[in-house]
């Protein structure tokens, strides 16, 4: 069994070495790639000299690096970790050992539950996590303690299912979304948080990256969940339309005459539009559902690909 430490790099020179050492010495089994997404401050050679496999992504972005680490790595376990040492590496043969024994698909490394508070003192960092939790928790049905985790573990059949659409950070949402629209199976483990050292420079930006993750829910739901997303557009209009013409209907029965005729006209079109929409949701619900049922076929098919792999590999070693 095959276990890969993805770490995505971007100048982190004051931490990499310590996060690289950390791993080897707990999981001295592992592969540890380094992805260098075109750090300046020698973070890639620092990796290398510390004994990672260093590749490079020149897309600036982490969604745009985890994407070229599921597509280039073939491994039985991935356990993903950011190059910041804020996350210790001795939780990670826990998370090996359930995804290598199939009892999770992706395992959340969860910081909320545990130091996360009383480590970081940004204030709105603290409250986008909340906020971002409420969203996912509601609108997918769910009860996830920390979606924007920086420190997960993957099953094989994971990494090779998910096309990441993700360019920047908003990448932990997305994987968050996935495995609960697809079934998948999630395992939270509570794990010690510490804030960065002195010298390291956290690469999130509050509003800007904030405002991305929030427009990256709204496309999940739409994308995931269209019934509803269109039904509520549907109703809106409809509470809209209603606002303008319960006063020309009181008005009708108490004069017998009817006024604001555009206005009348106006909410006849906005009725039409609220009905069309909800049939456009109706319809994508359909196709969702559609795509669901490939993507289970998708899986069974995965899962043959890799016993036969691994049935050749076994022949080749006798």
């Amino acid at each position: 069994m095959k276990t890969a430490i993805l770490v995505p790099c971007y100048n982190e020179s004051a931490t990499i070495e310590k996060v690289v050492l950390d791993f080897k010495k707990i999981m001295p089994n592992a592969d540890i790639y380094v992805y260098d997404n075109n750090s300046t401050d020698n973070s890639d050679n620092i990796a290398r000299n510390a004994g990672a496999i260093v590749r490079y992504e020149y897309k600036q972005g982490k969604g745009n690096v985890v994407r070229s680490m599921f597509r280039d790595i073939n491994a039985d376990c991935y356990i993903i970790v950011d190059g910041d040492d804020t996350y210790p590496a001795e939780i990670a043969l826990e998370f090996e050992k359930l995804i290598l024994e199939g009892k999770a698909d992706m395992v959340i490394g969860d910081r909320l539950s545990s130091t996360y508070f009383e480590e970081n003192n940004r204030l709105f960092h603290n409250t986008g996590n909340r906020l971002v939790r409420r969203f996912i928790n509601l609108f997918f049905k769910s009860d996830l303690k920390d979606i924007m985790t920086g420190m997960r573990g993957f099953s094989y059949n994971f990494v090779k299912s998910f096309p990441i659409s993700s360019k920047e950070f908003e990448i932990e949402t997305e994987m968050s979304v996935f495995a609960l629209m697809h079934n998948f199976k999630i395992i939270e483990i509570p794990i010690e948080y510490r804030d960065r050292i002195e010298g390291s420079e956290s690469k999130l930006n509050t509003y800007k990256d904030g405002y991305k993750v929030i427009m990256m829910i709204f496309s999940l739901i739409r994308d995931q969940r269209p019934l509803f997303f269109f039904s509520m557009i549907s109703l809106i209009l409809l509470i809209i339309a209603g606002i303008y013409f319960i006063p020309i209907l009181i008005k009708f029965f108490s004069t017998g005459y009817v006024f604001k005729i555009p206005t009348l006209i106006m909410i006849s079109t906005v009725v039409m539009v609220a009905t069309f929409t909800f049939f456009v949701g109706v319809i994508l619900h359909v196709l969702k559902r559609q795509q669901r049922e490939n993507f289970e076929h998708h899986i069974i098919i995965l899962n043959e690909l890799k016993n036969k792999d691994e049935e050749l590999n076994d022949e080749k070693v006798i």
